[in-house]
């Protein structure tokens, strides 16, 4: 790690201003790693809305739809399906910005993966970061929670990577999970991410998670800095003090796409997560434009499509996600959606 003290810590990472999004340190190399593996930046960024000068500084804000396309759309451009993996893989803890050095800052690697646990929410908004005890294990768990977002595999892989390079960087390289979990379904080339991870991964998990042993925790972390991380926290806090949050709209789309892998989503459950009254919520929503029973149909159909080209998907399978607990009741609601069925969509390639 380069000599870095409290004195020069906010000069390096200047307050530019407030995060509603992603901080753009998590797409540090984001452009030479597209270009090395043959993609064509100026096209990926632009269908992504990303705009390149903002790389340019760790504390600016990308927008987290953006930057969860972005990824997406690298993988599918440059033909390299494991784009995130292996983004994250490379992924240095020093090039994470304020919350890498929140970590590396941190005494031990327990309390690194705490604060930086703790301190994930102000470097990325709408998403779930969690330590959960497992006895002898911590089960490290993230998930976007973003209602527009519905494809998010290659930000759930390149996250456990920044996560797993962490742990490494003080463990040493040959580190492993006990196991590794992501939410999506298993792709094409997933004996990559069992040699990355070196630990059994397991699909359609609940959450993206890291099964960590607590023994391998134990150790001090080489450059505690017990001032700087202070400041660090203290600069990451105040980079969000103007922070809008997520539209009650949104949230609920996000409760909502967690809720249909469990049934039909009910209105008083969702409501209940979010703090509200089933007629709060009902009316927030109105003023929106916007019903509980069209929210739930647009959630279902934009997941419908985006399953629909995860080709390892059966029907019967894509109906269950979305809650149905028929494939003829999903296949009726595409049919009103689209005027075909969803075989004949995936079978004439409009899923593409």
């Amino acid at each position: 790690m380069p000599a870095f003290t409290s004195s020069d810590a906010l000069s390096a990472f200047p307050l530019q201003a407030g995060n509603r999004g992603v901080l753009a340190a998590a797409a540090t190399g984001l452009s030479a790693f597209i270009s090395d593996n043959g993609g064509d930046v100026d096209r990926i960024f632009g269908i992504s809305g990303i705009d390149s000068e903002l790389l340019a500084s760790p504390t600016l804000s990308l927008g987290l739809v953006n930057y969860c396309r972005v990824m997406e759309e690298a993988a599918r451009q440059s033909g390299f399906d494991n784009f995130g993996l292996h983004y994250g893989r490379q992924f240095k803890p020093q090039s994470l910005g304020l919350i890498g050095y929140i970590g590396l800052c941190s005494a031990t690697l327990e309390q690194a993966l705490h604060n930086v646990v703790n301190a994930f929410p102000w470097h990325q908004h709408d998403t779930l970061t969690r330590l959960v005890d497992k006895g002898d294990c911590w089960r490290l768990d993230y998930q976007v929670r973003h209602g527009a977002i519905l494809a998010r595999r290659q930000d759930a892989e390149l996250t456990l990577g920044m996560f797993l390079n962490l742990i490494r960087h003080v463990a040493g390289k040959h580190w492993a999970p006990r196991e590794v979990h992501f939410e999506h379904p298993r792709p094409a080339m997933w004996h990559e991410h069992c040699k990355v991870f070196d630990a059994p991964v397991w699909f359609d998990q609940p959450f993206n998670s890291l099964v960590i042993a607590k023994r391998d925790l134990l150790r001090a972390m080489p450059e505690q800095d017990a001032m700087l991380l202070m400041v660090m926290q203290d600069a990451i806090r105040r980079l969000n003090s103007r922070t809008s949050g997520q539209s009650v709209a949104g949230q609920a789309r996000a409760q909502v796409s967690l809720a249909l892998m469990h049934g039909e989503p009910v209105l008083e459950l969702i409501a209940e997560k979010m703090g509200l009254t089933s007629w709060s919520l009902q009316r927030r929503l109105r003023e929106a434009g916007l019903s509980f029973s069209g929210l739930v149909d647009n959630v279902r159909c934009e997941m419908a499509t985006h399953y629909l080209q995860q080709k390892q998907l059966t029907i019967s399978e894509m109906a269950l996600l979305l809650g149905y607990s028929e494939v003829s009741a999903f296949s009726r609601a595409f049919r009103r959606w689209f005027g075909i069925s969803p075989r004949q969509w995936r079978q004439d390639g409009l899923a593409s």
